[in-house]
Order: structure tokens, then C-alpha cells, then sequence
């Protein structure tokens, strides 16, 4: 079977990267990397930041408390620390529901 490039997805993004996918500045990266003990990105021999794909789910969901909700950087760190994110639970929502239908789709085929 053949693959396109485009499948292929990467390990490891750099900050750039990752500041482009958001449309922030890496300066605020590294900010919220010093500010948020949940943010812990690896670093290689150099000191250059390799962002998973775990780091970039937890930088969003800074970016929406911050940004988009307005909580401050104090009120952000508490709902993290909770792990009461709006986008976690999103994402549990919508895999509940996932769940359900095909629940639904085996009770009705028996």
C-alpha cells in the first residue's frame, strides 16, 4: 500500500511551529512553559524545544483559558490543575457520544 507524505506525521514540532499553528509569538511560549508546571516541553543537547503532540493539546488549551476565555495566567494554572479545560471536556462529549451511537447501533442489531 502507498503512503503520502502528508500521512506521515511528525514526533516532535519546534516552537515556530508551533507559534505559527496558534498565531502567537514563541516569546509567549516560553513564557507560558515557565509559568505552567504542566507544560514541561523536552529540550534536545542544544536547548532547542521539541513540542509533542501532548505539549501542543496543553498549549491550547492554555491558549483558549487565556486568550479566549480571559482568565488570567493565576486562573488558568487553577482550571489546568483541575483538569476542568472547556476543550477536554469537548473532547470527552464528543467521544460519550461517539460511544452511545455505536451502543445504540448494536442494541438496534440485535
Amino acid at each position: 500500500m502507498a503512503y503520502k507524505e502528508k500521512d506521515i506525521e511528525k514526533l516532535y514540532y519546534s516552537i515556530g511551529e508551533v507559534a505559527d499553528m496558534l498565531g502567537v509569538n514563541a516569546s509567549l511560549l516560553r513564557y507560558w512553559e515557565s509559568e505552567f508546571p504542566e507544560l514541561q516541553v523536552r529540550k534536545d543537547r542544544n536547548g532547542v524545544r521539541l513540542f509533542t503532540k501532548q505539549d501542543i493539546e496543553t498549549v491550547k488549551s492554555i491558549y483558549h483559558l487565556v486568550k479566549e476565555k480571559g482568565y488570567t495566567i493565576e486562573g488558568a494554572k487553577v482550571q489546568l490543575k483541575n483538569n476542568s479545560s472547556p476543550a477536554d471536556k469537548t473532547k470527552l462529549i464528543a467521544s460519550l457520544k461517539a460511544v452511545k451511537k455505536l451502543l445504540e447501533g448494536i442494541r438496534d442489531g440485535l
